[in-house]
């Protein structure tokens, strides 16, 4: 018994097998019950009491013979009875129906010398012999619908009783899944710090422990692999440094020019990487101040002014204040900018800035080659681009965009891409004006 119980505890697939297999037998007892009931109640008849049989002289007395019918038709209301009352000229009967064919009605036993019981079918008929006349005195058929339809209400009720309950144990044991899907939905956003807390010990049970130790396995690598690009990238500073300080004494020429913007892309490079992981370290925080958001991203895109597809920039009149992390809000617009001007072919590109719903709204469109709708959804990872050829003519890393969403959500916001193959790219971020809990420490 004790290993049943446990193997009941442990198997998910057990258990909901026994619900509904208790389900059905329920059911059917219910069933059973309820037409055997019904088929009872309107086919059989109760069994004439005593008492009557006993009075059964002051009741042919009543009826008289000859036979009065008025009487004889008033007794068996009284009594529900049917009376049949026969002789060889005449037939009478209180129910025209004569639901029992008392002729073949078999002998059971005499009650007075000119009274005796018979039965018909297991029900009880008393037979009369006065006078020439032969009485027959038998209980009248019951309307049972009524009945019926209480023994149908009953059911119906336990029934749903059943159901109600079935529903109750299956949602109560489903719970795990819910806290399941709640805690697949914090990690898939970032947090693998979130445990799903069980102590079932059935499957549930089991998948719960499979899914923390996934979250604690990727945490672990993620964290090494912070650790190591965050040391490797330190690393690198020095040589790359050194590079820097020997070729300012080297001669000018060609050569000169182009290492140095090689050191410088892969300083950049470096510095990207550097910033990207301190967005997704959980333990610094954005330095934040009130700044005229309009006025501030005006600042920052003159800087492009020299821009030969042309740069328009738009600013409402009225300007509003967000606590806003200088320094990484430049960063967000920078790349933006450099986006928008490498794929703009040239053309105009377009900077805006509205405040609508206590959000401020950067809005930064080129009219360029555009993206497909197919790179989109992942335009925005790291080291992810469109161009999967990455020629030097692109330009980047595939960091850009990366960072740009990493500096909007730590700031609460959202990065939102739309864009069209052969007619541009528009990218907006919604920036809350407030500081806000959303906002993820960085």
């Amino acid at each position: 018994m004790t290993a049943v119980i446990q193997y009941f505890r442990k198997s998910l697939f057990f258990r909901l097998l026994a619900i509904f297999g208790t389900t059905v037998v329920f059911f059917l007892i219910i069933i059973l019950i309820s037409l055997q009931t019904i088929n009872n109640e309107n086919e059989t008849i109760e069994t004439i009491p005593d008492y009557f049989t006993r009075h059964v002289e002051s009741i042919i007395e009543d009826i008289g013979t000859p036979p009065n019918l008025s009487n004889a038709m008033r007794l068996a209301g009284e009594l529900n009875w049917t009376i049949n009352i026969r002789n060889p000229i005449m037939e009478w009967s209180s129910d025209a129906q004569n639901r029992l064919n008392v002729d073949i009605s078999e002998y059971e036993e005499s009650l007075t010398p000119d009274a005796e019981m018979r039965s018909i079918g297991g029900e009880d008929i008393i037979r009369v012999e006065r006078g020439g006349y032969d009485f027959y005195m038998y209980r009248s058929a019951q309307d049972d619908g009524q009945f019926n339809y209480l023994v149908l209400y009953v059911a119906m009720s336990l029934v749903i009783l059943i159901l109600f309950l079935n529903y109750f144990m299956v949602n109560k044991m489903l719970d795990p899944i819910r806290l399941l899907k709640r805690g697949a939905e914090r990690i898939r956003e970032g947090d693998l710090s979130f445990r799903v807390k069980s102590n079932l010990q059935d499957e549930l049970g089991e998948l719960t422990e499979s899914i923390n130790h996934m979250a604690d396995s990727l945490q672990s690598m993620l964290e090494a692999k912070r650790q190591l690009l965050m040391a490797i990238s330190h690393e690198l500073r020095t040589p790359i440094t050194k590079a820097k300080l020997r070729m300012e004494f080297m001669p000018d020429s060609q050569e000169k020019e182009q290492l140095k913007e090689d050191i410088d892309e892969i300083d950049l490079l470096i510095s990207d990487l550097l910033e990207a992981e301190r967005l997704n370290n959980d333990h610094s925080v954005l330095v934040s101040e009130p700044t005229k958001l309009a006025e501030f991203v005006k600042s920052v895109a003159e800087q492009f002014g020299s821009y030969e597809g042309g740069l328009a920039i738009e600013i409402p009149d009225e300007d509003k204040e967000c606590e806003i992390d200088k320094l990484r809000i430049r960063l967000l617009i920078t790349n933006l900018l450099n986006n928008a001007m490498r794929h703009g072919r040239a053309n105009l590109v377009s900077v805006k800035v509205t405040f609508a719903e206590e959000q401020g709204i950067i809005e930064v469109k080129d009219n360029g080659e555009g993206i497909s709708e197919e790179h989109l959804s992942q335009i925005a990872e790291p080291f992810y681009r469109a161009d999967s050829s990455r020629q030097r003519n692109t330009g980047g890393f595939g960091l850009g965009l990366y960072l740009c969403r990493l500096i909007t959500q730590a700031h609460g916001g959202e990065l939102i891409i739309d864009s069209k193959i052969g007619k541009g790219t528009r990218i907006s971020v919604n920036l809350p004006q407030h500081a806000t809990n959303n906002a993820k420490a960085i």
